[in-house]
């Protein structure tokens, strides 16, 4: 069985929120290195999306094990010292916790891990954000396991046609429940239409159980009680034959998403698919951005990366996207470009509603002015 760990965290930008500084992906791979050495790794890869260090690890230790989570964690730890060095901006933000306590999950940092046996080819393709929520994939993740307008294997390969089963996490009641698609697709909907709270967490062929797609679900303005930066979630994705092709995996970047995100965490923006040079977000800290990077795993290798949306056919989706942001833009702090207010709670608003609560009177009252 191969373990394919994918462990992220925000622990300084340059500048400001902007990008990852290299002596930061210097330390990270120094750190993995050893690991690999030492016979904890098979294999790592070490890249950035915007201001986030994404650790992308192979292993044989199985989900959630605590040396390969300590693994990260340390990582994280020593890059933060490197970023308030060099003075980076938010050095160690996504270290909500003072010491690891045996798993990273519950203390900033992002993860998605899936164990598998390797198939005789395993594509896989790792999707990596800013300036976004956890949230961001479940429409993604439905175009991809449940719609047919966007995967045709839905309806000509007899390989994924049984369709596929969606494990879905109620961020708020910490709850989760199992949807089979296609028949609960209604259901579904009802439900992950709504991304700050309800997020597809894995997919599962029905046909042989499988899994498929696994994403981070962790909500740091939940972990922490305010805002402390964005989620700026990862996603494995598992490609070909039992699932559906890679082509089909990313067809749904072709349109530039709305999700939440982009400056301070409090607006909504389009969600742009960049090549990993390009996933530097600078105006109005945004737009949010997405990367992929498709590998082929052999015998826990990684192999590869090869930058999926460095192709000039997903030009037109960054042209949209920067319509949309434009368009978003002039609505300033109005909503929709605003998040809604019970969004807002982790931000300013409940000081403001505080110092102002003397200052709210019935409706049959006369409003009190301040002289």
């Amino acid at each position: 069985m191969i373990t394919l760990s994918v462990i992220k965290a925000d622990i300084g930008g340059y500048v400001g929120h902007a990008t990852m500084h290299p002596e930061l992906i210097a330390t990270a791979q120094a750190n993995l290195e050893r690991a690999k050495g030492e016979s904890l790794l098979i294999d790592y890869h070490v890249t950035a999306c915007g201001d986030d260090l994404e650790l992308i690890m192979t292993h044989q230790q199985g989900t959630a094990d605590q040396k390969v989570h300590r693994l990260a964690w340390d990582t994280f730890v020593d890059c933060t010292a490197v970023a308030k060095k060099l003075k980076l901006y938010g050095a160690g933000q996504d270290l909500l916790a003072d010491a690891f306590s045996g798993n990273v999950k519950g203390m900033g940092p992002g993860v998605a891990e899936m164990e598998f046996e390797e198939r005789k080819s395993e594509p896989v393709l790792i999707f990596m954000a800013d300036k976004t929520s956890a949230g961001a994939w479940n429409m993604p993740l439905y175009r991809m396991f449940a719609d047919p307008f966007n995967t045709a294997g839905l309806v000509i390969s007899e390989a994924i046609h049984q369709g596929f089963r969606f494990e879905v996490i109620d961020v708020l009641e910490h709850k989760k429940i199992t949807f089979e698609a296609p028949a609960e697709i209604y259901d579904l909907l009802l439900f992950i239409g709504s991304p700050s709270r309800f997020m597809v967490k894995s997919v599962y062929s029905r046909d042989t159980g499988e899994i498929g797609a696994v994403s981070s679900t962790d909500r740091l303005s939940l972990i922490a009680g305010k805002y402390v930066g964005k989620d700026d979630p990862v996603c494995i994705v598992r490609a070909q034959n039992q699932f559906p092709a890679v082509g089909e995996v990313l067809e749904p970047f072709s349109q530039p998403m709305i999700v939440e995100g982009w400056m301070r965490g409090s607006h909504n923006g389009p969600l742009m698919p960049t090549s990993v040079k390009q996933a530097n977000p600078s105006r109005f800290d945004g737009p949010p951005r997405v990367i992929c990077a498709g590998f082929q795993l052999a015998n826990g290798k990684l192999v590869g990366p090869v930058d999926m949306f460095d192709d000039p056919s997903f030009d037109p989706a960054r042209a949209q996207a920067n319509q949309i942001a434009e368009v978003l833009r002039r609505h300033g702090p109005f909503e929709p470009h605003r998040l809604p207010l019970n969004e807002m709670e982790y931000t300013t608003m409940p000081a403001v509603m505080k110092k102002l609560e003397g200052r709210f009177a019935p409706l049959d009252e006369p409003v009190a002015v301040k002289a």
